[in-house]
């Protein structure tokens, strides 16, 4: 316990961000994916989440030898950026040491796509984070697939039990992903992970 509280607080070499909603309300909707897939990847290195000072749920250790942080933020998506920004300047870290996990409506269900900087695509907690850091963000979408009605309901809806399992496949995958950006970096990781699932 004692190691695990000087890693958290300790000054991280890489700050992990999902995207989401807090609450049990939001806790298994599609625009959860963020939190999700970084409760995977917390579960995958023992890592346990914990609220911080700011608002959001932080968990420290490491991954692939390297320091690491993960962040919740508990803001709402829309205004994601008002933690992350204070949160990455506070840790002393550059762009190319964030990485933002969230959901994207026009990816098929399950697959991810990896970026070193780009727009928001339409997705707000992205356009809160992009107004405060800019574009040069690195991001790892997922995808949630698109259907005919309304988007803010359809985002707002929890997975069916079939895109469930979907889902739990894609969370094995970002975390391959997000280990392969801090041992090899995004290159190598957008190489690997960008091609079409078979």
């Amino acid at each position: 316990m004692e190691r695990l509280r000087r890693l958290l607080f300790k000054r991280p070499q890489w700050l992990i961000v999902g995207l989401g909603n807090p609450g049990e309300r939001y806790a298994a909707t599609r625009h959860n994916v963020g939190f999700q897939a970084l409760d995977h990847l917390a579960r995958r290195h023992h890592l346990s989440f914990r609220k911080a000072r700011l608002q959001g749920l932080l968990a420290g250790g490491e991954i692939e030898g390297h320091r690491v942080a993960l962040l919740k933020p508990l803001t709402y998506v829309n205004r994601s950026g008002d933690v992350v920004a204070p949160l990455l300047r506070g840790y002393g870290l550059p762009l190319d040491r964030l990485l933002i996990v969230y959901d994207d409506l026009d990816l098929p269900r399950g697959r991810i796509r990896i970026r070193e900087q780009g727009g928001a695509g339409g997705h707000k907690g992205m356009v809160s984070i992009i107004d405060l850091l800019g574009p040069e963000i690195p991001r790892l979408r997922v995808g949630i697939g698109r259907k005919e009605e309304d988007p803010q309901e359809y985002v707002l809806s929890p997975f069916t039990a079939e895109e469930r399992v979907i889902m739990e496949k894609s969370y094995d995958r970002i975390a391959d992903a997000v280990e392969c950006i801090i041992r090899e970096g995004l290159s190598k990781a957008r190489e690997r992970f960008n091609r079409e699932e078979s």
